[in-house]
């Protein structure tokens, strides 16, 4: 089943009741049961990936807190410019 099928299932209760029909009992449990532990891992990653950008946050918070109470500003970080990436520029003729 594609990626689009399942999102008209989803999109349209009448979609995914057509679907249903041609399933088994059995097979809707199972469905059911394979959707809750996809749905159950999705919120997991979620939860993971919302936790780690707090952290990511609060360390540069904390950097930033670090660099003022130094006295500093990220130009006093960073000693040069970063190097331009690509191809020269053409030299004209004389």
């Amino acid at each position: 089943m594609s990626v689009e099928s399942l999102e008209r299932i989803a999109r349209n209760k009448n979609v995914a009741r057509a679907a249903a029909r041609q399933l088994s009992m059995e097979q809707l449990h199972k469905l059911a049961e394979v959707i809750g532990e996809v749905i159950e891992q999705k919120q997991e990653d979620e939860v993971r990936r919302q936790q780690e950008e707090a952290m990511k946050e609060r360390k540069l918070a904390e950097i930033r807190e670090a660099i003022n109470e130094a006295g500093l500003s990220l130009d006093d970080l960073v000693s040069e410019q970063p190097k331009r990436r690509g191809r020269p520029p053409k030299k004209k003729d004389a």
